[in-house]
Order: C-alpha cells, then sequence, then structure tokens
C-alpha cells in the first residue's frame, strides 16, 4: 500500500543527499487539522486526545526506534533481528500513515457536504452504482475487521477503479500498489470509551464527520 500524500506532508520540508540521510530523517506527530472537541459528538474529545497523543504519537515514536534500530545493525553488519525489525517497520510505519489519512478524512459535522457532482462521484457511481452503495460496503468491511485495523477505501491504478478492503493491524491484507484516499480506524482506541464494544454503532457514525471534500482532492491527486 502506497500513499504518496502522507509521505510527502513528513518530507517535504527536507533536502537529502543520500539514502543514508533519508533514512535518519524522523517522522513527527502532525497536528490535528481541526479542535480536540470538534467531532463532537460522534468522536469525543477524551477519545481525540488519547487516539492522536497517546496511540498515533506510539506509531511514530516505534517507527523511528525502528529505522534506527536498523541503521545500527547495517552499521554492524549483524542482521539477527531482521525478521522482527522488518515487522515493525511495516507495523509503525502502517500506522503512522494511516492515521494521518484518518484525520484527514474527518471534519466538524456542519462541514461535511456528501459530493452532488464531480469526478469523484462519478468514479464511485463506476464502481460501487451509487454513494449509497459505496458507503454501504465501507461500513461493512470496516465493521467485519477481525481483531484490530481498518477499513480502506483506494485507487487502484492498475485497474484504474475505486476498491475497499480491510486492513488488519495496519499492514495486512493490503494490495500493492493501491494508494489510500480515505480509511476508517477499526481499532478499539479508536471508539471504546463511547461506544463500548458497538463497533458498528461507531461506524455509522462517523458518516456525520467525513470530510468528503479532502477525499475528493485526494482522488484528483492520485487519478
Amino acid at each position: 500500500m502506497y500513499c504518496p500524500c502522507a509521505l510527502k506532508r513528513y518530507f517535504n520540508h527536507y533536502s537529502y543527499a543520500t539514502l543514508e540521510e533519508f533514512i535518519l530523517i524522523e517522522y513527527k506527530l502532525p497536528e490535528l487539522p481541526y479542535s480536540y472537541d470538534a467531532l463532537e459528538p460522534y468522536i469525543d474529545e477524551k477519545t481525540l486526545r488519547l487516539h492522536h497523543d497517546k496511540h498515533h504519537q506510539g506509531y511514530v515514536n516505534g517507527l523511528n526506534s525502528t529505522l534506527k534500530s536498523l541503521k545500527v545493525s547495517r552499521e554492524k553488519g549483524d542482521h539477527s533481528d531482521i525478521r522482527k525489525l522488518k515487522r515493525n517497520l511495516a507495523f509503525h510505519g502502517s500506522g503512522v500513515v494511516l492515521h494521518n489519512l484518518y484525520w484527514e478524512g474527518l471534519c466538524p459535522e456542519k462541514e461535511s457536504k456528501e459530493p452532488e457532482s464531480g469526478a469523484f462521484l462519478e468514479q464511485v457511481k463506476t464502481d460501487f452504482g451509487t454513494l449509497i452503495a459505496f458507503k454501504k460496503e465501507m461500513s461493512e468491511a470496516t465493521k467485519a475487521v477481525e481483531g484490530s485495523g481498518w477499513g480502506v477505501l483506494a485507487w487502484e491504478p492498475l485497474g484504474k477503479r475505486l476498491i475497499v478492503f480491510q486492513a488488519e493491524n495496519h499492514q495486512n491484507l493490503t494490495i500493492w500498489g493501491v494508494i489510500p484516499i480515505f480509511v476508517i480506524d477499526a481499532w478499539e482506541h479508536a471508539y471504546y470509551l463511547k461506544y463500548q464494544n458497538r463497533r458498528a454503532d461507531y461506524v455509522d457514525n462517523v458518516w456525520n464527520i467525513v470530510n468528503w471534500r479532502e477525499i475528493e482532492n485526494k482522488f484528483n491527486t492520485v487519478k
């Protein structure tokens, strides 16, 4: 799974001459594009603070730590921990990118306006039939994630189509080459304080705070 939009955000303020310099760049936790209480009543302020400041920060820290460990292994010529480090790289790296997409895909309810025309809507009609049908498939995929994971809407450039799929944890069940443009977090930390075990209610309510303009912008960028 590839997301140039999310990665560009981390690196567009840096310049580097070598691969080694590239690897040494540290990822940073991005600020939310809205206040912590902006998604009420669908996502509460306490959950948003915990989710962003603790969980997302944890993936950022894990990614930076893994990259440093890989650098040390490379310098020593000792790759005895390669399986663990590469697994951590995929897990934390995917966690960083997906959370970034998640925050960007949400907005205050008053700013959430479903598209009535445009290239994205036409593609949705081609690939899913209607916007309602897309939302239904995305919802059911997210609700049915086994354990922890995500519902993902992505552009598949080989077939030139939008697809919905599940991601288990952060990095599993993807399709190589797809470009995610909207995600719904199905990890319990995204909703448990408010919804307890009612994941379905949380997913249904997310549609009240979807940033459709951002989704359209991402689609127009990657198509």
